[in-house]
C-alpha cells in the first residue's frame, strides 16, 4: 500500500513483469531457461539422459507409423533397464523436444515403464504442444532455441535419431558436430534409425568421397532398424563408457546434473 507522504512505491525489480519482458532483460531471460531447468533436474535426481529426436508430424496410424511403435517400444526398454541400475540417481532418463510424433512416441514408451520422462518443448505457432505422457515436474517450455538445444546436448550420453524433417537434420548435425570436433569430453553414442530412410536422405559416403569429412567420421554413428538391435548398441556403448569405463569418470558433483564438460 502506498503511503499518502511519499511518492508510489514501484515493484522490486524481479517482480516487474514489464521490465522482466523489455530488451534490457532479455540475459535474465536466457539465465532463467538455464536455472529453471537445472533447479527441476537437481530436485528429481536426473543425472544424464537419452534424447529422442524425429518427426512431431508422424503419427501412430500414419505412413510411418511403425516408427512411433518402435520408438515407444525402444523408449520403454531403455527406461526399464536404466530404473534397474543399481544407483541412487536416475539415469539415461529419456529426453525428447517435449511434442507429437516420435517425441510422443518416447516419452509414451518411458511412461509405459513407470519411469520419469522429460520434455524441452518449444513455443512454436504450430505443431508444439506438450504431450500428455511427461513427466510433469520436467516439462519445460523455452523460448530460446539455442538455451534449449544446451540442454539436449549437455545432458546427453546418447542420441536415438528417428525420420524427421528440418527440426531433426538441425540437431542431429549438432550432435555429430560437437562429436567430431571433440568439443565435448564425454561420449555420446548416436543412433540413427531406419536405415532405408537415412541412406536415401543423407549421401554420408558423398560426403566422404568429396573430401568435407573425414571416412572415420561415419564411425560417430551406427544405423539400426529395429527396436532390439537399438537398444543392444545403446546398452553396450553406454556400459563401455559409463557404467564400466576402462579410465576412471570423474565423479558428478553430489545431487547435480552431470552436465558434460567441454574441452577448451
Amino acid at each position: 500500500m502506498n503511503n499518502p507522504k511519499h511518492g508510489p512505491r514501484r515493484p522490486v525489480a524481479y517482480k516487474n513483469e514489464d521490465f522482466l519482458d523489455s530488451t534490457d532483460a532479455r540475459s535474465l531471460r536466457i539465465l532463467s531457461e538455464y536455472l529453471h531447468p537445472l533447479s527441476h533436474f537437481r530436485e528429481e535426481k536426473i543425472q544424464d539422459t537419452i534424447v529422442f529426436f524425429g518427426s512431431a508430424r508422424l503419427n501412430e496410424e500414419g505412413p510411418l507409423g511403425r516408427y512411433y511403435a518402435e520408438a515407444r517400444q525402444l523408449a520403454r526398454m531403455i527406461t526399464e533397464w536404466s530404473d534397474a541400475l543399481p544407483v541412487s540417481s536416475r539415469r539415461f532418463v529419456i529426453c525428447t523436444g517435449g511434442g507429437p510424433g516420435i517425441m510422443e512416441a518416447a516419452n509414451r514408451g518411458a511412461y509405459d515403464a513407470g519411469g520419469k520422462t522429460i520434455g524441452l518443448n518449444i513455443g512454436l505457432p504450430f505443431e508444439q504442444w506438450p504431450n500428455p505422457f511427461i513427466t510433469p515436474e520436467l516439462s519445460f517450455e523455452f523460448h530460446y532455441f539455442f538455451m534449449r538445444k544446451f540442454w539436449f546436448a549437455y545432458l546427453a550420453k546418447a542420441l536415438v535419431v528417428f525420420p524427421g524433417g528440418y527440426g531433426t537434420l538441425d540437431e542431429l548435425m549438432e550432435i555429430l558436430t560437437l562429436a567430431q570436433t571433440k568439443k565435448l569430453e564425454k561420449k555420446i553414442v548416436i543412433v540413427l534409425y531406419g536405415t532405408s530412410f537415412w541412406k536415401e536422405i543423407l549421401n554420408f559416403d558423398a560426403l566422404v568421397r568429396y573430401g568435407t569429412i573425414a571416412a572415420e567420421d561415419l564411425e560417430l554413428f551406427q544405423m539400426v532398424d529395429d527396436p532390439t538391435a537399438a537398444f543392444e548398441l545403446l546398452r553396450e556403448g553406454l556400459t563401455k563408457y559409463y557404467l564400466e569405463p576402462e579410465a576412471p569418470l570423474a565423479e558428478p558433483v553430489a545431487g547435480m546434473p552431470d552436465i558434460a564438460k567441454s574441452r577448451i
